[in-house]
């Protein structure tokens, strides 16, 4: 598999990243796991308009899927070949209705579904493509999942956004690379059930005998290299900051 990273900052986009957007592929099946603030321009530089096979949602958060509503446009008006044939979208209960509420002006309430193939994710483990995929419910203000993402006995995970909690924990356990959201700064904030600091993204590294590490969705206003500290005080494996435009092979 190879992971590249489209944009990589939380709650905004920053003067150098679109927000939370990573394109998995393998087997020339292209996934793309989340689409927030300013991640379609982006995308551009790695990938095809139309050459995406599948879109995973893991909330509707602006930050992980506002760009869908610029990219419905890309699909439902397409003139050039004619409209492109539908597309999956796997995300949380209501993400068709959220989507359309969004853009605002959809020429029908079901138009987002002419270009969209819209599933509604649940816990538990499916096939997109090549992939065997798992996903798990994890701790936000709204429905948000995790995703476990392995090709040929090799394997990726995916946090989402998420706060502590057991499932993420056992989404994550002996995955080759863990790409883990780090949004607060240990000792600063501490809310539950909303974000997880550097430190704790590397305990969960370190007691799933993760590969890789890989911090995540920090905001504009947080001390990365703060965060990725914190992370290497508690996890001994390799561990770095996203980057747009970084690429792993997993």
């Amino acid at each position: 598999m190879k992971l590249t990273v489209v944009g990589c900052s939380g709650s905004f986009p920053s003067a150098g990243s679109a927000c939370s957007s990573y394109l998995v592929e393998a087997d020339g099946f292209r996934l793309l796991l989340d689409m927030g603030n300013g991640a379609l321009g982006e995308l551009q530089r790695h990938v095809g308009l139309y050459d995406l096979d599948a879109i995973f949602l893991s909330h509707l958060h602006a930050d992980h899927c506002i760009d869908m509503c610029a990219y419905f446009v890309v699909r439902y008006y397409r003139f050039d070949g004619g409209r492109p044939a539908s597309i999956p979208v796997y995300g949380p209960e209501g993400t068709e209705q959220r989507l359309t509420t969004a853009h605002a002006d959809t020429p029908s309430d079901h138009a987002m579904g002419e270009v969209f193939d819209f599933h509604t994710l649940k816990s538990g483990s499916f096939e997109i493509g090549p992939f065997s995929v798992r996903t798990e419910k994890l701790r936000h203000p709204v429905d948000t999942f995790g995703i476990r993402v392995e090709h040929n006995g090799r394997s990726l995970t995916y946090s989402g956004d998420t706060g502590t909690c057991d499932a993420l924990a056992e989404l994550a356990e002996g995955t080759d690379l863990f790409l883990c959201e780090a949004s607060f700064i240990h000792g600063k904030e501490d809310i539950p059930d909303l974000h997880l600091n550097g430190r704790e993204a590397g305990e969960y590294a370190a007691n799933a005998g993760a590969g890789r590490l890989v911090l995540t969705h920090i905001p504009p206003w947080t001390d990365a290299e703060r965060n990725l500290s914190d992370a290497r005080e508690v996890y001994e494996g390799p561990v770095e900051l996203a980057v747009p435009g970084a690429a792993y092979e997993v």
